[in-house]
């Protein structure tokens, strides 16, 4: 069983593709560069998938509803998404990942986890190896990529952010502790808008002022959550980097900070869960059968609605087609939504294989 100290001594690299889908539409149509684009439907109750950094300026960004980015930059260009393209730059990708380590934990399509603490060139310093996978990816694909440094994937996670884009941070031992102390909760990785809420009002506004609070605490508000956030707060993150595994499921969820009462402003927030599985299927290169829809509503009352189909799904569009069909016998609603969770299960990969001869694999 490895020791503390032996994650400390971990190496660990996360790589996140610069606004990747909206990269790669700027670098295929010389039209787009330097022009604001979105990726999604440009339909009223279209999503904006992914936004170019010009976009972003505007305050456009990704899971947002298309009319609400289109009224914050007018002169926002839609392009459709061409997941084929993505897939295929992604495995250019994934085969620089493995020039340095066979440890590699893809997260979606643009983003992984690489583990280099033994690695195939035998390059002492990780941040290294960042640079040359970097250089690499910029020099295969023409894109950039952006990457974090540290001895955990949490650290390494947060660390990808600070420079970006077409940068890199290194997070060390020494400074783990110290970076989680002076970060806003709310930008936590994996902390959401409303959980972010919730501690603020029990008075925990950074780091420093979560590490404050007991694990008993943290338990009593947070549930099992609370065990891991007692944890980051103190820069530990003993998780491993796991390669491709077969999987049973694939799912995406949201909890909203606002709770919602209408198909109108719920619609939104499904084609882009919906836009987050779809993405992982296409990594996997998996197909799936089933869909499961979960809603939490305002009072915590959960339920869960599900449907298998003959034929594998082939597209988005089909996957959010059945989710809103699943979702729209529940309204009208007395009671709002304060979360959706969109899953999906009974896969067959691209070869026809089930899950079940997967399982064998």
């Amino acid at each position: 069983m490895a020791t503390q100290s032996d994650i400390i001594a971990r190496k660990i690299i996360h790589i996140d593709m610069d606004a990747f889908y909206a990269s790669v539409e700027q670098r295929d149509d010389p039209r787009l560069r330097g022009r604001p684009v979105a990726v999604g439907g440009s339909e009223a109750r279209g999503v904006v998938a992914a936004a170019s950094y010009e976009a972003r300026a505007f305050g456009v960004r990704s899971a947002m509803a298309s009319i609400t980015a289109k009224r914050r930059c007018p002169e926002l260009i839609f392009v459709p998404p061409r997941f084929e393209v993505y897939r295929a730059v992604s495995a250019q990708i994934r085969e620089i990942f493995t020039e340095h380590t066979d440890l590699i934990e893809p997260l979606s399509l643009d983003e992984a986890y690489l583990d280099v603490s033994e690695n195939k060139q035998g390059i002492a310093i990780a941040s290294e190896i960042a640079t040359i996978i970097r250089a690499r990816i910029k020099k295969v694909t023409g894109l950039n990529a952006s990457a974090g440094i540290s001895y955990c994937k949490f650290l390494a996670k947060m660390a990808s952010d600070l420079n970006k884009p077409n940068g890199q941070a290194v997070i060390t031992p020494g400074k783990g502790s110290s970076f989680v102390e002076a970060l806003a909760v709310k930008k936590f990785h994996g902390v959401g808008p409303a959980t972010a809420e919730k501690m603020e009002r029990l008075g925990i506004h950074s780091g420093a002022d979560l590490r404050a609070k007991s694990l008993a605490f943290m338990q009593q508000h947070f549930g099992k959550a609370g065990v891991w956030y007692y944890r980051i707060a103190r820069g530990i993150d003993n998780r491993p980097v796991e390669p491709d595994r077969p999987r049973k499921s694939i799912g995406a969820e949201d909890t909203f900070q606002c709770d919602l009462f209408d198909t109108e402003s719920i619609y939104p927030e499904i084609s882009a869960l919906v836009a987050k599985v779809w993405g992982l299927c296409e990594v996997k290169q998996l197909r799936a059968r089933t869909v499961t829809l979960k809603v939490k509503y305002a009072d915590f009352r959960q339920i869960t609605r599900s449907r298998t189909v003959a034929q594998p799904f082939q597209s988005a569009a089909q996957v959010e087609d059945l989710s809103r069909a699943l979702l729209d016998p529940l309204f009208p609603v007395a009671k709002g939504i304060r979360l959706l969770g969109i899953t999906v299960s009974s896969f067959e990969d691209a070869a026809g294989v089930s899950e079940g001869q997967l399982a064998l694999f």
